[in-house]
């Protein structure tokens, strides 16, 4: 007696997650791939499993989850609360009608998915994206290059004798609806598209959500009812020059942005100043943030830059902010110049595949 509930004692959280599972597809067998030898003991992956269900509604669908963001086994980490990272991940993609395997290019973006939170400790939260900086599926004609996580719809967050779980689905999307969300917000932009994208299917030959003209329309006005969402930016060519003061001539300072995400960060600067809010720009070296306020003006700083914005002087920098390289100075704006310059995309080798500006 003790034996057995020992035993299940020590499946008790890969129990609770096929359970919630079952209530889907009731006793469907999944196909489920595991992991041979554990990451604590130098495997390669991750996740001790991930299963891949079929589903035919809306379409056909696999309906993948995994399993080890959680504790699947004995009660290990401290917080009470949540089991492990407090999550696991659920990804539907679009099947054809004659699949019978789950292709394994998902299940490796999962596992890669378990790598970056396992070694850097960042979590996933329903509203977050990711840049993939390419195809989600290496090699793939898709326009699909970021990953977006909601809830997932057909899942409620339960409670395990190891703590709380929630299931978030990740989701293909293309850079022109993450520069979207950016400007506004995961959330809303998904749900505009969702008619149109039902439950979140990830379907690699899809178009653009915004080519659709009741989407763009849905998203820019939310965008201007609501402005951005997003605090702060990683900016990769971010730079900053404090300007000389001469004899005959001042120098102005010289913030450097690159012409990949220039547009982006004046769409977002754009929706955090309508909010009143600020925008935190963090580059390799540098900090600078856009405040808000009635004098324009130019604070470099031992650490951080700031940059006070008036209405007018967002609306004149946001207007030039654009994908191409350029030199320019705001005249409301004082003692400092934006250079935008070439941004070079670059393959898994270093080759130079697209030049930005």
């Amino acid at each position: 007696m003790n034996e057995e509930w020992n035993e299940e004692m020590m499946s008790a959280g890969w129990d609770a997650i096929d359970q919630e599972m079952r209530k889907i597809y009731g006793e469907q067998e999944p196909k489920h791939y595991g992991t041979l030898i554990s990451y604590a003991l130098g495997g390669p992956d991750p996740l001790d499993g991930i299963s891949a269900y079929k589903a035919d509604e809306p379409y056909p669908h696999w309906h993948f989850v995994t399993y080890g963001f959680t504790e699947l086994y004995e009660k290990e980490s401290e917080n009470e609360e949540e089991s492990g990272f407090g999550f696991e991940l659920t990804f539907r993609l679009a099947r054809k009608d004659d699949e019978e395997e789950p292709p394994a290019w998902a299940l490796n973006l999962l596992q890669n998915m378990g790598r970056y939170v396992f070694n850097t400790g960042n979590v996933f939260q329903a509203g977050d994206h990711l840049d993939a900086n390419g195809p989600i599926c290496l090699g793939a004609d898709t326009q699909l290059t970021a990953l977006a996580f909601v809830t997932d719809p057909q899942l409620a967050e339960i409670d395990t004798p190891n703590g709380r779980v929630q299931f978030l689905q990740m989701v293909g999307i293309t850079g022109d609806e993450l520069d979207a969300m950016m400007a506004w917000n995961t959330r809303g932009v998904l749900q505009s598209g969702l008619p149109y994208m039902p439950s979140y299917i990830t379907d690699l030959e899809r178009d653009s959500l915004l080519r659709n003209s009741t989407v763009s329309d849905a998203v820019q006005k939310g965008m201007e009812q609501e402005g951005s969402n997003t605090a702060y930016l990683f900016v990769s060519q971010l730079g900053f020059e404090p300007g000389k003061k001469g004899f005959l001539k001042n120098t102005p300072s010289t913030l450097r942005l690159g012409a990949k995400q220039a547009e982006v960060i004046g769409k977002i600067l754009r929706g955090r100043m309508r909010k009143g809010e600020s925008l935190r720009l963090v580059g390799p070296d540098v900090h600078v943030v856009f405040e808000p306020g009635d004098k324009p003006e130019c604070i470099p700083g031992e650490d951080v830059i700031r940059v006070v914005i008036d209405d007018a002087t967002t609306s004149a920098l946001t207007k030039q902010l654009l994908p191409k390289e350029s030199s320019f100075e705001i005249p409301s704006l004082k003692g400092i110049a934006i250079n935008i310059v070439k941004t070079n995309i670059t393959d898994s080798e270093g080759n130079v595949v697209k030049v930005i500006g």
